[in-house]
């Protein structure tokens, strides 16, 4: 619905009227109520610390008892050897402070008198401790307000301790006095404090301690005789948390599951208010110490206002909370602005009806302009009589508005000629969701899909599915700056794959918010397709290269070492015969002789083996017990196993024989042997054990060996050339046992399942076939170095 201009003129001018009445209204009143809330603060701050002082008066003569039972004690003018005189005196203090639950003295020996207010047979009761040559006595006196006795009575149950007591040991540790937290008396289940002071001896020990319970209760009549506003109320909070004072004395009580009576904490209070004001003290005040806090809160749809006072002082480490709703203060104030807001609209009303004619006045020019013209939009007039009178600023403003609206046509279909022409795909998205605003042919062609598929699709359901993580809905509005490049995979309407360079302009409107993105898409398919495949060739270069001169280092190093072999050989085979001709022969002479012999010839094999494979020879397969050949290569490492104090298991029963290379099996097993070896010596554990298992598996023959080192560090990629852990290491050994193993039709692996050391596990076929045949196949098995 179209508004005219003269509704406008007449609501406008009556909406200021309302504005501006309403603005010195709620001026006035934001003002007012400041100051009646300024007012209230220190209504509540004055509270407060009526309350505190109350508080300090009420506790200030217990210290000032406490302390002179103290000092005539060490004075030796009232002697703690004389416990009737003792109670005498505790006597007369109780009676003339009303405030006082009950007064004692513990000495450090054990004795003991009390005296406090009872409602029994008479209004006073004492007890009495004696403590003589390790016996204990206790009686019981129940006197009347002159002193006199009523009743005693013995009680051998007792099993009393002043020096057990949490009172008693503050005060002999502080030599001071001292107060305790405020808590609920097991007698009297009333809300009390003790204050104790301890009795020195002329060396500095302690030979007593004077204590006087005082009942709080008084402190919670005194906070209900306070008016606070109209239903405001002030609670007292100990520093742990635990409300101590209140007007209502009944909520000040908790029982807890064992039947112990404590005071409520201030998160579990009973008095909702005072818990949704104060509960962010939590389990304590220590945080809101040393400062005035003043809040407002909402509860049960009513606001009210509340203060945090300063703790009372160190001795007394209590709070004053207070509050009170908000209207019992500026309740006059709304009630006052709710009529200046309803005077406010009967005066805009008034004027708006006033305004009304003046803006039609105004209006009728503007009026018969706007006819004019959609008479001649249908034709019904020429345009070119005479317009009618009209605004100077009205008819220039039209006259400019023509001039834009032609220009903008004009500009809209050159780009859109630009658009649909273009030789690249191209696309419009919405940059908040990522809708396909408008796409053309050349797009359809790149991504196989028609106009009709692409009004219903967003631009992340092009990309490749492993890719949609990186480009979100909103990912050309959010992206830093105005254009963005990137490179991403399509997945055409016919499952094909293709990479794509996308190049993204962000149009935004005068005010920079963003309108739409264009989007320029180029096919890089083939070009990633030829950087792919020239990286793939430089590493196959670099591999060769190494390999190459791998394999020259071990085929010069094998054979310049087998000819000391052979003549190694040589000498110990003359050494035997020598040791035939003659007539005794120590038998671990000839052991050594033979072992040595049989080594050379060992070392030799595994020369001639190393030559072989590295010029691919696999004619060297064989058929050997692998049971044998672990045991050898146990023993071969057996000596540095030793020096690193590990100890090598080896498990292996009924194993069919293998056809491989024994030389190059041999050289794996060794090799990773050696690696376990290295691995415990070089840390210190506990456990110093590696296993070695072979079983029959599938076909198979699978070989495991495992340690109870530090396991693999996950940085390292194993069986990669040139990648080591070892200081000296040339990160060669795992990469060529691998290539032996695959040499020889099997397979080596590191078990990442065992997580107590480390786990290399390799398999060999079982021979099913001729020799001839798996020696083939293994052949052509083998990778190239």
């Amino acid at each position: 619905m179209k508004i005219s201009l003269g509704a406008v003129l007449a609501i406008g001018l009556a909406g200021l009227q309302l504005v501006a009445v309403l603005a010195v209204v709620f001026t006035s009143y934001v003002t007012s109520e400041r100051a009646m809330l300024n007012h209230a603060r220190l209504i509540l701050g004055d509270v407060g610390t009526n309350a505190t002082e109350h508080s300090k008066g009420f506790l200030h003569p217990a210290r000032s008892a406490a302390e002179f039972a103290a000092g005539l004690s060490e004075m030796r003018i009232l002697g703690s050897d004389n416990l009737q005189l003792l109670e005498r005196f505790l006597f007369q203090q109780l009676k003339v402070t009303p405030q006082f639950s009950a007064l004692y003295f513990g000495l450090e020996d054990g004795c003991f008198v009390f005296v406090m207010r009872d409602s029994g047979p008479a209004p006073y009761r004492t007890k009495i401790i004696t403590v003589k040559d390790g016996k204990r006595h206790s009686e019981h006196f129940w006197r009347n307000d002159d002193f006199s006795l009523v009743t005693s009575k013995v009680d051998p149950t007792d099993t009393f301790d002043p020096r057990d007591r949490n009172w008693y040991q503050r005060a002999e540790m502080a030599l001071t006095t001292v107060w305790t937290d405020p808590y609920i008396f097991f007698t009297a289940q009333q809300p009390g404090i003790t204050l104790a002071a301890p009795v020195r001896n002329p060396d500095g020990g302690v030979r007593g301690v004077v204590g006087v319970d005082i009942e709080i209760s008084s402190i919670s009549e005194f906070l209900a005789q306070l008016r606070i506003g109209e239903t405001g109320k002030a609670l007292i909070i100990n520093h742990n948390g635990d409300v101590i004072a209140h007007p209502n004395s009944e909520l000040l009580k908790t029982q807890d599951q064992d039947g112990t009576v404590r005071f409520p904490n201030i998160r579990e209070f009973d008095d909702g208010i005072a818990r949704e004001a104060f509960s962010w003290l939590g389990s304590g005040i220590e945080a809101a110490q040393g400062r005035e806090r003043f809040s407002k809160f909402e509860y049960g749809g009513e606001t009210y206002i509340s203060t945090f006072t300063q703790i009372i002082d160190d001795d007394l480490p209590w709070t004053v909370a207070v509050y009170a709703p908000e209207l019992d203060f500026i309740g006059g104030l709304k009630d006052n602005r709710t009529t200046s807001i309803w005077i406010a609209v009967m005066v805009a009303i008034l004027t708006g009806v006033a305004g009304l004619a003046l803006a039609n006045y105004i209006h009728r020019p503007v009026r018969a302009f706007a006819i004019r013209s959609a008479l001649i939009a249908q034709g019904e007039i020429d345009a070119t009589e005479p317009a009618p009178k009209t605004y100077k600023e009205l008819a220039n403003a039209n006259e400019t508005l023509m001039q834009e609206i032609v220009a903008r046509k004009k500009t809209e279909a050159e780009y859109g000629q630009t658009f649909d022409l273009s030789s690249r795909a191209m696309a419009q998205t919405a940059p908040k969701t990522g809708d396909l605003l408008k796409v053309n042919a050349k797009f359809c062609e790149l991504t196989g899909y028609d106009l009709r598929d692409v009004k219903a699709m967003h631009y992340t359901d092009l990309i490749h599915p492993d890719d949609r993580s990186h480009i979100s809905p909103d990912f050309f509005s959010t992206s830093d700056g105005s254009a963005t490049r990137h490179d991403v995979r399509f997945i055409r309407k016919d499952g094909q794959t293709i990479d794509i360079a996308v190049n993204a302009i962000l149009i935004r409107d005068y005010n920079g918010d963003p309108l739409h993105a264009v989007v320029t898409l180029d096919d890089i398919t083939e070009s990633k397709a030829r950087e792919k495949q020239i990286a793939r060739l430089n590493r196959d270069l670099i591999h060769l290269s190494r390999g190459h001169t791998l394999g020259q280092m071990a085929a010069g190093l094998a054979h310049e070492l087998n000819q000391p072999l052979a003549a190694i050989a040589q000498n110990m085979d003359s050494a035997l015969l020598i040791l035939e001709s003659m007539k005794e022969i120590p038998v671990e002479l000839r052991e050594i002789l033979t072992e040595v012999e049989q080594q050379s010839i060992r070392a030799g094999d595994i020369i001639r083996a190393l030559r072989g494979f590295i010029m691919k020879d696999a004619s060297n397969f064989t058929k050997f017990d692998i049971a044998e050949l672990i045991e050898q290569s146990r023993r071969l490492v057996q000596p540095e196993a030793t020096e690193a104090g590990v100890s090598i298991r080896v498990q292996t029963n009924g194993l069919p024989p293998v056809s491989a290379n024994r030389i190059q099996i041999a050289q794996v097993i060794v090799n990773l042997l050696r690696n376990a070896v290295e691995a415990i010596g070089e840390n210190n554990l506990a456990n110093r054990s590696v296993t070695v298992t072979a079983r029959q598996q599938d076909g198979t023959l699978a070989v495991t060996v495992e340690d109870d080192g530090p396991g693999i560090d996950p940085g390292i990629e194993l069986f990669s050339e040139f990648e080591t852990t070892k200081p000296n290491g040339m990160g060669l050994g795992l990469s060529i046992c691998r290539t032996m193993i695959e040499a020889n039709g099997g397979k080596l692996w590191q078990d990442a399942t065992y997580t107590d050391g480390a786990r290399f596990c390799f398999t060999l076929p079982v021979p099913q076939r001729g020799i001839g045949e798996l020696t083939n196949e293994c052949d052509r098995l083998a990778p190239d170095l």
